[in-house]
């Protein structure tokens, strides 16, 4: 069952609002669709705030024509199955910005900028909150989460949230990216066949996709700089701390982090620029103090390779073409006066092995625990244990191609105080400093850089997801920062180089990644073909 197959335009065009509920996803094999020219295709912030200040455009006249074009990407057409529930206030909230800005001015960058969030991101209005599993049809939050506050007080009209992959993936070890019981698959928008890796799946799709302008993801190992390398688009994973996890669905309560998602840089860096900031309901965020920036544009500077000093990490990519993509990449930025130093193959920055996943294992079941707690005494379900039960109960619709065997695993651990997972958190945290930050001080480099991921394996629900390359596990086990954007593509599909390095580098990784995305603008829109290959 997936909510969204009853996602219906009202009858009044202006509208343009879906009425949210769940059914039983189909299998239907991709076919070409026609797509009609959409006037804000590739469009940037900085477009569209331009299209206001001329009169041209409102917020509440771009909230239409990217409702209309939600409906005919996402819901007929090729129907990448990206959104799995629009807001239905999202027009008058458009409209209240757009009297706001002609009596006052524009409150940020984002004042009356479409976007569209994960579904594992509180909302307290009239959309559910559900990490796309059916146990949680019907939960509301009881408050905003930090994200959300911090894109309302921006400006920003929240259009609705993305379908994921279930439990932001952390349900069985043979899923399918982008699979959710509440959403169905999301598919590629490059090739329909293809999978968009996840677990921020939908936002990474309906950025691709130019269904809204820029797209916030949650990541806690992989699942913005995967499914955004898959897609061909930006997506920053920030240092721990760096934003508030507060009414954010948990995995890990050391690794979880929510992230920007664009087609540019320099969008990306203005939504890391409204959600960043301190949290007294988030104890991270205090790391944060005087190394946040309110605005990460600052840094963006096109010369921004000269003389930056960058270890490459060649292990990371695949024989399928990414290899060569990455290489030619290193030479683009060496003769753009970067200092190259080729870090052997031989060389890992994986420490914490088994580590990590137990560590999740730990934090998951007391994460989750204590978030449908929060939910109150209405809450679907109240524990892990509840929605194992749940999943058992309604496993035609919940399980249908894989089961929840990381659910159990979860359930069968004890507290956080229980001497094996202190084991397990301390080795991941020594993984730190004989990790990334030990290669960088050894070799004295500004930025780690590796494949991040791509191109894109098809969808298969029988076998679930092939690896698709790429490098992240270290800088989520650390903790730290990693950027990534198209570096090219194979076949069609894209592929993307990712930077990565030290707490709160996000600005120097930001200054990299700029100058070489106006070195090589990579990104190609895409073109939703029915198959590749």
């Amino acid at each position: 069952m997936h909510r969204r197959d009853f996602l219906r335009l009202a009858s009044s065009a202006a509208a343009a609002l879906w009425l949210p509920t769940f059914v039983r996803a189909e299998v239907s094999s991709p076919r070409y669709f026609p797509i009609n020219p959409f006037a804000w295709s590739e469009a940037t912030i900085d477009d569209l705030q331009a299209a206001i200040f001329r009169g041209s455009q409102s917020a509440a006249s771009l909230v239409k024509s990217y409702l209309r074009r939600i409906h005919e990407i996402d819901r007929d057409g090729p129907a990448i199955n990206s959104v799995i529930e629009l807001n239905p206030d999202a027009l008058k909230i458009a409209r209240a910005l757009d009297r706001e800005r002609k009596a006052h001015g524009p409150r940020s960058p984002l004042h009356g900028i479409p976007v569209l969030i994960k579904d594992n991101i509180d909302t307290h209005d009239r959309m559910m909150t559900t990490a796309g599993s059916l146990a949680l049809l019907g939960s509301i939050a009881p408050r905003d989460s930090f994200v959300a506050k911090k894109l309302r007080d921006a400006g920003a009209v929240i259009l609705g949230k993305t379908n994921l992959s279930e439990w932001a993936n952390f349900r069985a070890h043979r899923s399918s990216s982008g699979w959710s019981g509440g959403g169905g698959q999301t598919k590629n928008p490059y090739a329909l066949d293809r999978q968009p890796s996840g677990s921020s799946s939908g936002s990474a799709a309906a950025v691709a996709a130019s269904l809204c302008a820029v797209a916030v993801g949650t990541e806690t190992d992989g699942s913005i700089i995967s499914p955004s390398s898959f897609c061909g688009i930006v997506g920053i994973k920030p240092t721990i701390g760096l934003v508030s996890r507060f009414g954010i669905i948990p995995i890990s309560q050391t690794q979880d982090t929510a992230g920007p998602m664009a087609r540019t840089i320099r969008d990306a860096a203005i939504l890391l620029g409204a959600l960043a900031g301190e949290d007294p309901n988030d104890p991270a965020t205090e790391h944060s103090r005087d190394k946040s920036s309110v605005d990460y544009t600052t840094f963006l500077d096109s010369g921004g390779l000269r003389g930056a000093r960058l270890g490459i990490l060649h292990k990371y990519s695949r024989n399928d073409g990414s290899g060569a993509i990455i290489r030619s990449a290193v030479k683009i930025m060496k003769n753009a006066g970067a200092e190259i130093i080729e870090l052997p193959n031989d060389l890992s920055l994986e420490k914490s092995g088994d580590a990590e996943y137990q560590v999740l294992l730990y934090e998951f079941k007391d994460g989750l625990n204590k978030y449908f707690s929060s939910l109150g005494p209405t809450a679907p379900v109240r524990s892990l244990a509840d929605l194992i039960d749940f999943n058992e109960r309604h496993k035609e619709k919940e399980m249908p191609f894989f089961g929840q065997q990381i659910l159990i695993e979860a359930q069968n651990k004890g507290p956080l105080t229980e001497q094996a997972y202190l084991d397990a958190l301390e080795k991941c945290r020594r993984s730190r400093a004989e990790g990334i930050d030990g290669v960088m001080d050894e070799h004295k480099l500004d930025a780690l850089v590796a494949h991040a991921g791509g191109p894109a394996p098809k969808i298969d629900w029988l076998l679930g997801d092939r690896d698709g390359g790429g490098c992240t596990t270290p800088a989520a086990v650390a903790g730290y920062p990693s950027i990534t954007l198209p570096a090219g593509d194979v076949h069609g599909m894209p592929v993307g180089i990712c930077f990565f390095g030290r707490a709160f580098s996000e600005g120097p990784l930001l200054k990299i990644a700029y100058a070489f995305e106006q070195l090589t603008k990579a990104r190609k829109p895409p073109g939703f073909l029915p198959a590749i290959g």
